[in-house]
């Protein structure tokens, strides 16, 4: 029984298996435009981008 991957080769083996097979469910970017604005944390709701994010507060 091991704690790990065992060699750095089988982990990054494990790894690259893992990413293969969740890279089947990944949805495409639809919006490449809009990536810098999820970066920055812009809010969005209902696919909308929210102006002014403190108005919901009130």
């Amino acid at each position: 029984m091991t704690k790990g991957p065992g060699s750095r080769a089988a982990g990054l083996a494990m790894a690259f298996k893992l990413i293969e097979s969740a890279q089947a469910r990944w949805r495409a970017v639809n919006a490449p435009h809009l990536v810098a604005l999820v970066r920055g944390r812009a809010v969005f709701t209902n696919g909308k981008l929210l102006e002014r994010p403190d108005d919901l507060a009130a």
